[in-house]
């Protein structure tokens, strides 16, 4: 799915139900929210929520789909390289064939050094090899968002770290924070490789996309934030009108909210 034949668009789900609906409406495969996910079950984004419970978590998501899910890893959920290919090997035995690694610390908004993050990447190789699934690794870089300098200067390091992420062997490039065509572009010719890119306010279209050679869009956060957004306007139509549009118009029902939670009948073989 990452041949850069056709971008990948891959929705972020945060709990069983929004993740069967994507799949029911027709995406090739999904991916954890780690926002989504983690505020769903009543912790910050991070690694405030414990190994076993994210990836009870993954597990509950993927027993409902057919298609491949990746889950959102964070930093990896340990202080070591082992550690980390210990908490992904979890998830990995979960369901999940896939995963995304960041390269900075949510409590600081710091980088990981360069050669940490590459260890725990080889690390993850070395899981690939052994844990008899050929997950995705996605590595995640930060540097457009948190290196030191300019913008040209932040994007020359989140190009550096693409370029060392790719030759340790990881499956996809994700540069947190390009949003016009010309870094997306500029990133894309650097690094000739997988490239993600996330939903964010002023990004191009998918087609564009697609034509500045972009493999994987995944949606991030955006649809839970969109989801609290239409809540929001819901409780406010409500308290302060008294109607009940946002409730009704457009809504599922009940049976289709009762289905996203059903297993699915296998086919005859």
């Amino acid at each position: 799915m990452h041949d850069r034949k056709r971008t990948l668009v891959l929705p972020n789900a945060w709990d069983v139900a929004s993740a069967r609906l994507f799949e029911e409406e027709g995406f090739s495969a999904v991916a954890t929210s780690s926002a989504g996910l983690m505020v769903s079950l009543g912790y910050q984004d991070g690694e405030e929520i414990g190994i076993d419970e994210l990836a009870s978590a993954v597990g509950r998501i993927a027993k409902v789909l057919e298609v491949p899910l990746s889950a959102d890893m964070v930093g990896g959920f340990g202080s070591t390289p082992s550690d980390v290919a210990k908490a992904v090997g979890k998830v990995i035995s979960c369901g999940a064939v896939g995963v995304n690694i960041e390269d900075f610390a949510h409590t600081t908004k710091a980088l990981v050094p360069l050669e940490d993050q590459l260890s725990r990447l080889r690390a993850l190789k070395d899981l690939q090899k052994t844990c008899g699934v050929p997950f995705v690794i996605n590595a995640r870089t930060d540097a457009f968002r948190f290196a030191p300098g300019e913008q040209d200067a932040r994007l020359n390091e989140a190009i550096r770290r693409g370029t060392a992420y790719r030759d340790a062997g990881a499956d996809c490039v994700y540069p947190m924070g390009l949003v016009d065509a010309g870094s997306i572009a500029a990133y894309v010719e650097a690094l000739d490789f997988p490239i993600n890119v996330m939903v964010r306010k002023g990004l191009p279209p998918v087609a564009e996309l697609q034509r500045l050679g972009v493999a994987r869009l995944s949606f991030g956060p955006s649809a839970s934030y969109a989801a609290m957004g239409l809540l929001r306007r819901a409780s406010r139509e409500v308290l302060e009108k008294g109607t009940y549009e946002s409730l009704t118009e457009g809504a599922i029902t009940f049976d289709e909210l009762n289905s996203l939670a059903a297993p699915k009948k296998k086919a005859e073989a």
